[in-house]
C-alpha cells in the first residue's frame, strides 16, 4: 500500500505515469554506471597515474638526499628535472599548506596517494596554476618544490564519456518515449470517447492501436450502440403510448364536457385532469432528452430568463449570486426542464426562492434555495426516486405533483455527466438543490 505522501506526488495522467515508469530506470541506471565510472577514474586511474610520477619524483628525492653539498644537489636536481619534464625549486622561495579544490576528485585521489608514498611531503597546489602540479617535499637541504604537468596525474577528457552517456540515454528515452505515446493515444482517445458519452455526447471514435485497446474500443462501441438503441426503442415505445392514451382521454374529456354541472362531474374531470398531468409528467421524464444534441448555451442568460418566467408567473423567485461566464455544451431545453422543476417544487413549500450559478473550468453548479421545511438527510435519497412524494396528501391549493420533478432533475444530471444533491441551506434554512453538470 502506497503512502498518503507518495500518492500526491505521483502524476495522474497516463502520459506522466507510463513517463515515469520509462525514466526512472534509466536515470537509475545512469546514476549506477556514472558512480562506477567516477570511481574507477577518480580513484583506480588517478592512482595508477600518481605511482608512476612518484617513481620519478623518488629517484630525484633520492639523489638530492645522496649530494654532499646544495650545490650538489641543486645540479643533479636541475639535470634531472630537465631529463623528466619537471621543474625543480632547490630550496623552494614559501610554502603553504595543501591548497585542492574541493570539487576536485581527483586532486584528493593524488593528495592521498602522495601522502601515503611520500612522508616528507610537506604540501600539494593545485590552484596556483590549473595545468600543472606543485609539491613540496622536505630535504637535508631545504623544501624542494617539483612542478609537473597535471595531465601526468589525471585522465585527460574525463567528462567525455559521462557527456555521451547522458546524451545517448536522453536521445534514446525521447525515441522511447515517442514509440509509446502513438501506445498510449488510442487509449485517451477511448477516455474521451466514454468521458464524452456519459455526459450525453456521442463524438466519433475508431478504435486503434494494440489488439487489447481495439477489443476495448469494440466493447465500448458495441455498448453505446446498445444504449443508443435502447433510448430510441424508449422513446418511440413512450410515442406509441402516448397518443394510444391520449384519445380516451380526449374521449373522456368531451363526453364529460356534455354532462350537466354536478359535483360527481366535477370530481371526474378533476380526476381526468389528474391523469392527463400525471401523463405529461411521465412522458417528460421517461423521454429525458434523448432527442436533443447538445449545443454551446450561455448558462447565466438560461438562469436569467428561467427566474424572469417564473417571477412573471407570480413566484416568489429571485435571482442569486452568478459566478462565472462564457458557453459551455449542455442540452439547453433539458437543463432548462431541470431547473424549471427545482424552482417549481421549491415554490410549492417555501415564500422564498434563490436561484444561483457557479461555472468552474471542470464543472457547472446550479443552486435553488428556498426557506421552506427542507428534506431530512435519511429521505433526500428517497425524493430522487421516480413517483415519489413525501408529502402525506396532495394540496390543490398549493399545486399538487406527481413525485417526478427531483428524478427528472437528477436524471438530467446524470445525462451531462453529473448528478444531483441535495442538502441544507445554510443562508435560508430550506433546502439547498444543486444540480452539478460536468463541463
Amino acid at each position: 500500500m502506497k503512502p498518503a505522501w507518495l500518492k500526491t506526488i505521483l502524476p495522474r495522467s497516463l502520459y506522466g505515469r507510463a513517463a515515469l515508469i520509462l525514466i526512472v530506470p534509466v536515470v537509475m541506471i545512469q546514476l549506477v554506471v556514472s558512480v562506477t565510472f567516477i570511481q574507477r577514474h577518480y580513484e583506480g586511474v588517478t592512482q595508477q597515474m600518481t605511482g608512476n610520477i612518484l617513481i620519478e619524483v623518488k629517484y630525484i628525492l633520492g639523489e638530492v638526499d645522496a649530494a654532499p653539498d646544495l650545490a650538489a644537489a641543486q645540479k643533479d636536481a636541475r639535470m634531472l628535472a630537465a631529463r623528466l619534464d619537471m621543474q625543480v625549486m632547490l630550496p623552494a622561495p614559501d610554502v603553504t599548506g595543501d591548497r585542492i579544490n574541493w570539487a576536485d576528485f581527483s586532486g584528493q585521489q593524488m593528495l592521498r596517494t602522495l601522502r601515503a608514498a611520500l612522508p616528507g611531503l610537506q604540501a600539494v597546489d593545485l590552484l596556483a596554476d590549473s595545468r600543472a602540479v606543485r609539491i613540496t617535499i622536505a630535504t637535508p637541504w631545504g623544501p624542494m618544490r617539483v612542478i609537473f604537468p597535471r595531465e601526468r596525474v589525471s585522465a585527460s577528457n574525463p567528462h567525455q564519456l559521462l557527456v555521451l552517456m547522458i546524451f545517448t540515454s536522453i536521445l534514446m528515452t525521447l525515441i522511447a518515449y515517442m514509440f509509446l505515446r502513438n501506445q498510449l493515444r488510442p487509449i485517451t482517445r477511448l477516455a474521451a470517447a466514454a468521458e464524452a458519452f456519459g455526459k450525453g455526447q456521442a463524438i466519433s471514435y475508431r478504435p486503434r492501436g494494440a489488439n487489447e485497446v481495439r477489443a476495448a474500443g469494440l466493447s465500448f462501441l458495441e455498448m453505446r450502440a446498445r444504449i443508443e438503441r435502447q433510448i430510441e426503442q424508449r422513446t418511440l415505445m413512450l410515442s406509441g403510448v402516448s397518443h394510444d392514451l391520449r384519445t380516451p382521454l380526449t374521449r373522456l374529456k368531451l363526453g364529460l364536457a356534455m354532462l350537466e354541472d354536478t359535483p360527481d362531474v366535477a370530481d371526474l374531470r378533476r380526476d381526468v385532469e389528474d391523469m392527463e398531468r400525471l401523463l405529461d409528467a411521465f412522458l417528460a421524464f421517461a423521454r429525458g432528452d434523448a432527442m436533443e444534441e447538445t449545443a454551446p448555451t450561455d448558462l447565466p442568460d438560461l438562469i436569467r430568463r428561467v427566474v424572469d418566467d417564473a417571477a412573471r408567473g407570480g413566484k416568489p423567485v429571485a435571482l442569486g449570486q452568478i459566478e462565472g461566464r462564457g458557453a459551455a455544451p449542455i442540452r439547453p431545453h433539458a437543463v432548462r426542464r431541470a431547473v424549471e422543476n427545482l424552482v417549481g417544487n421549491a415554490v410549492r413549500y417555501a415564500r422564498h426562492v434563490e436561484v444561483g450559478l457557479v461555472m468552474t473550468d471542470r464543472q457547472i453548479r446550479i443552486v435553488v434555495e428556498d426557506d421552506g421545511p427542507g428534506i431530512p438527510p435519511e429521505k433526500r435519497e428517497e425524493a430522487m426516486r421516480p413517483f415519489i412524494r413525501l408529502d402525506a396528501a396532495r394540496n390543490q391549493d398549493r399545486g399538487s405533483g406527481v413525485g417526478l420533478g427531483l428524478s427528472i432533475a437528477a436524471d438530467v444530471a446524470r445525462s451531462h455527466g453529473g448528478s444531483l444533491r441535495l442538502g441544507q441551506s445554510d443562508r435560508l434554512g430550506g433546502l439547498r438543490a444543486e444540480l452539478v453538470l460536468a463541463r
